[in-house]
C-alpha cells in the first residue's frame, strides 16, 4: 500500500455498526487504544470491514488539534 498521508495505525477490526448510508468502524490499536471512524456505508461493504480482521486507520488532516486536562 503506497499512500500520501503520514499517519496511518494498524489496527483490529472490533466493531462495526451499519446504518442506513453511514458505517461506524472501531479499530482497535496494539496497544489497547480504539479509534472509531465514520465511512459510508458503501465504502465499508467495499472493503469488506467485518469484526476480527486487520485494517487500517490512515489520517490525513491539514490541522491537528491538542488539547489537556
Amino acid at each position: 500500500m503506497k499512500i500520501s498521508a503520514r499517519n496511518v495505525l494498524k489496527g483490529k477490526v472490533i466493531k462495526v455498526v451499519h446504518g442506513a448510508v453511514n458505517s461506524e468502524i472501531t479499530l482497535e490499536l496494539p496497544g489497547g487504544q480504539q479509534i472509531v471512524s465514520i465511512i459510508t456505508k458503501a465504502s465499508a461493504e467495499r472493503l469488506g470491514l467485518k469484526e476480527g480482521m486487520d485494517a487500517y486507520a490512515v489520517i490525513k488532516a491539514s490541522e491537528v488539534m491538542v488539547a489537556t486536562d
